[in-house]
């Protein structure tokens, strides 16, 4: 019987409706990313805890306390495996899913109960939709909708669609006959019939078919991770592509926990909105009031509903109020949040590069999304331009295939590795098996079967289609297909038991180095020249994002660099791929500038690794610049270390060379009198801030107090005290020895020793009460600007001239360190630059002084060559 091309009028058919229909598709992708995107960001902007007591609440409100109680437990499991955003992105594609499948299913099951002809149309359709592989609705969705959600949840609506249909149908038809002819005979419209008594009481059936189609909806988009499709089928499908039995069962206990939840949920959902069922449970609420009523009672649809809105307002303010957490530092912000996504196959050296990339890209502030794929998937994936690039393209013979059917569609950025090789190696302790010919007559030994990998991997098919034909392998042995995690797993339980084992493997591969394994000679030339791994991107991603294509094109590793960052990656384990990578990188300094150079941007000075000693006093100004340098310094390979101290304990430990360098010397007023005493084993290396003012200020509120005379006869009003800051600094003992005595002051006023923060602290409440108060100030200041205060006029010019803020150092300071002795001789900030660097580290708050730093250095790209520029 000749053979029925099926197959390829399925394909002709689809390649027309995806050219032809693109238009529809495009709608499709569209609304259901949004309805999902919007579904997905209202479930994960709770904290997990706090939404895990929202579904514990209405575990209560449907099922009782002690639901709710597993419940809770059940999610907050979820959380501490760290799989909550995972469960969140599955919850929300099962509720897309389900809500689209329902609105379509339904109204279908009511047409086919009450037409006999549609219901024997639709009865063989929803057969072939129930019954066809799950799998195979993948295909057609990725040249559909391309990879991720709008596939998976397409192909979910097709096979979760049968029970809501068939459920409906039934529910309908199993109504009692004399209950409907009883309506018509009161002559009530057919479409109140249906609503107002079939649809009631088939309501049960209709629940059962909803929670049929939950559970089902559950099950495909696990299996849609296969695509690219977020949550937990991701995380399933890499732990089996990986073999790793802590990821998969830790994936497989959240995809439980919440298959039960949403299948007692919508099964229990039935007892609120049947009549029938609600009657059944006020009964079962009645009974108890007797025995163990607590357990049994649940709350009003009320008294839920406040509940969980309560809940739902609460975590939403804390996650409104809280930062987000990244670990990844901004060294130059080149990408300014530009997304790039990075699809990779879960192979060693694709997963090594990926996540050093991924790392790269968000140092140079991109956002980089990383996504593991099937060999087939990831190939048309980019074709379709829906991942932008990937590491891992061996050419030109493993992934020859997709390379010659996708070539048109996609960009070869150069290779960053090679030349590589595949090949078929077997344990060193079997004897009389060196090539690939002696393996013929070796069938017996190895049991008739070389384990394999992926069934998609490019040397796979070479090894079907050339290399056991080439060598007659194919009569006697079978190609065991699996994954690469798999066949590394059999290896090893083979070896341990000195077990003889055929496996296909490559070079580079960690495995030559964890074993002894001979690398059978392809005599023949029968697996080819070896491959390159290349960077493979999708068409007009260069003209798009040319940096990153230039980095890419530039991009090289040695074998001994590449196993070393397989080995860290491996160490930090699975889903801590990023923490391996920046081990990795720690190990080899300087390696993020040589991959991804970017001017200046990270390079380390000539002076790198000395370690200066920056004191700094509890000033604002101070502490800003002081934590500026710090991160300066360490981008140039600098380990500077910081330390408060007092104004005349700076002084002293810098003139004897306890301290290096400090930033906040007010001169030539301000600390003249530690100047003059310390200067001889000092150096004033110069400005780098100017037009400063040394001040007495009081609230705008206090009114007939324009300038320090005006404060001579008003002791009584300010309750004789002037609030002051640090004993020790020049503007307090200006204050005490000249400025009060030149006005009069001295014998009406004392001025309070304390501190900065006492004194601003003592500000603001003053200023909240709006009492009278005057404190010690200067210029620039941040309170002048959240607080209307009036800067006392010094008409005598007692507190001198103004002052410019310089950076001293130890006499040895300019030898010692000359690198950064030339970059603080050439610094300077305006009021602007500092005004807004204060306000980033009072924001930030006590402790976290370098966040704020962070903060502004991110805002002020290219702030480290302005300050420390390094010579290329």
């Amino acid at each position: 019987m000749p053979r029925l091309q099926v197959g390829d009028w399925i394909n002709s058919g689809v390649n027309w409706l995806r050219d032809n229909l693109s238009w529809l598709f495009d709608f499709i992708s569209s609304v259901v990313q949004g309805m999902y995107d919007a579904v997905n960001t209202v479930l994960g902007a709770p904290e997990p805890l706090l939404f895990a007591g929202i579904l514990a609440v209405l575990a209560w409100w449907l099922r009782g306390l002690m639901p709710a109680v597993l419940a809770f437990l059940g999610f907050a499991l979820i959380d501490s495996i760290e799989l909550w955003g995972e469960a969140m992105n599955t919850l929300a594609l099962v509720l897309v899913a389900g809500v689209i499948t329902i609105v379509f299913a339904v109204p279908l099951g009511i047409w086919a109960s009450r037409n006999r002809a549609v219901s024997a149309v639709i009865r063989p359709v929803l057969d072939f939709m129930q019954t066809m592989p799950a799998f195979v609705y993948l295909i057609p969705g990725i040249f559909f909708f391309g990879l991720g959600v709008v596939p998976g949840v397409v192909a979910t609506v097709i096979f979760s669609m049968p029970p809501g249909v068939r459920m409906t149908e039934l529910g309908i038809r199993q109504v009692d006959t004399e209950l409907v002819e009883a309506a018509d005979a009161f002559g009530t419209h057919p479409r109140r019939t249906l609503l107002r008594v079939q649809l009631p009481l088939a309501l049960p059936t209709i629940m059962a078919g909803v929670n049929q189609v939950i559970m089902l909806a559950l099950s495909m988009v696990v299996i849609a991770g296969m695509v690219g499709a977020e949550g937990l089928g991701s995380t399933v499908f890499q732990a089996i592509s990986s073999v790793d039995v802590a990821m998969g069962f830790e994936g497989g206990i959240a995809v439980v926990i919440l298959a039960m939840y949403l299948d007692r949920m919508t099964s229990a959902l039935n007892q609120r909105v049947s009549p029938l069922a609600r009657r059944a449970l006020a009964k079962e609420q009645a009974k108890a009031l007797s025995g163990f009523k607590v357990l049994r009672w649940r709350p009003a649809t009320s008294v839920a509903m406040v509940g969980v809105v309560a809940l739902a307002l609460v975590a939403g303010g804390m996650h409104v109020f809280s930062g987000d957490e990244d670990d990844s530092q901004v060294s130059a912000d080149v990408g300014k949040g530009q997304s790039v996504n990075l699809g990779y196959i879960n192979w060693d050296e694709g997963v090594a590069s990926t996540f050093l990339w991924k790392e790269l890209l968000e140092q140079r502030g991109f956002k980089p999304k990383v996504q593991s794929y099937d060999v087939g998937a990831l190939w048309t994936g980019m074709a379709a331009g829906n991942i932008d690039l990937q590491t891992d393209g061996w050419l030109p013979a493993t992934h020859a295939a997709y390379w010659s059917k996708y070539k048109d569609k996609l960009e070869n950025l150069g290779s960053w590795y090679g030349p590589t090789s595949l090949e078929v190696a077997v344990p060193s302790y079997v004897k009389d098996v060196k090539t690939l010919d002696d393996l013929e007559k070796k069938s017996s030994t190895f049991k008739g079967k070389i384990i394999g990998i992926e069934p998609g991997a490019g040397e796979m098919k070479l090894m079907q289609d050339k290399v056991m034909p080439a060598y007659g392998l194919n009569k006697n042995f079978t190609l065991v297909k699996g994954s690469t995690a798999a066949m590394l797993s059999q290896l090893d339980r083979s070896y341990a038991k000195q077990e003889p084992i055929a496996v296909t493997l490559w070079s580079p591969h960690w495995a030559y180095d964890k074993y002894h394994l001979t690398k059978l000679k392809d005599t023949k030339g029968a697996f080819g020249k070896g491959d390159h791994v290349d960077t493979i991107a999708r068409k007009g991603f260069s003209q798009k994002n040319p940096q990153v294509a230039q980095w890419m094109k530039n991009f090289k590793l040695s074998e001994k660099q590449l196993t070393s960052l397989e080995s860290e990656i491996q160490d930090a384990g699975k889903g801590k791929e990023q923490q391996g990578v920046r081990a990795w990188l720690k190990k080899n300094p300087g390696m993020v500038n040589k991959l991804a150079p970017v001017p200046g941007a990270d390079q380390k000075g000539k002076d790198a690794g000395a370690a200066p000693k920056i004191g700094y006093f509890p000033w604002d100004e101070d502490v800003a610049t002081t934590y500026l340098w710090k991160n300066v310094l360490e981008r140039r390979g600098y380990k500077p270390s910081i330390k408060q101290y007092d104004v005349g304990s700076m002084f002293t430990g810098m003139s004897s060379g306890q301290v290096d360098v400090e930033f906040d010397a007010w001169l030539p007023v301000g600390q003249k009198q530690y100047w003059d005493k310390y200067k001889e084993n000092l150096v004033d290396i110069g400005p780098w801030y100017d037009k400063t003012s040394l001040d007495i200020a009081v609230p705008s509120y206090v009114k007939g107090v324009k300038s320090l005379a005006d404060l001579k006869g008003k002791g009584s009003t300010f309750k004789g005290r002037i609030i002051g800051i640090e004993p020790g600094t020049g503007q307090m003992k200006m204050l005490k020895n000249k400025v009060l005595p030149a006005y009069g002051l001295d014998k009406e006023y004392k001025v309070s020793d304390g501190s900065s923060p006492a004194m601003l602290a003592q500000l603001e409440r003053s200023y909240a009460k709006h009492e009278p108060v005057a404190v010690v100030l200067w210029t620039p200041h941040w309170a002048y600007s959240k607080y209307q205060i009036t800067r006392l006029a010094d008409p005598k010019k007692a507190f001198g001239a103004n002052n410019e803020i310089r950076s001293l150092g130890h006499k040895s300071f300019p030898k010692k360190y000359p690198e950064f002795y030339g970059w603080l001789k050439k610094w300077h900030m305006t009021n602007q630059e500092l005004a807004s660097l204060e306000q980033a580290v009072q924001e930030a708050g006590k402790g976290n002084e370098e966040k704020g730093v962070q903060k502004w250095m991110d805002a002020h790209p290219g702030i480290v060559d302005k300050m420390a520029p390094v010579a290329s």
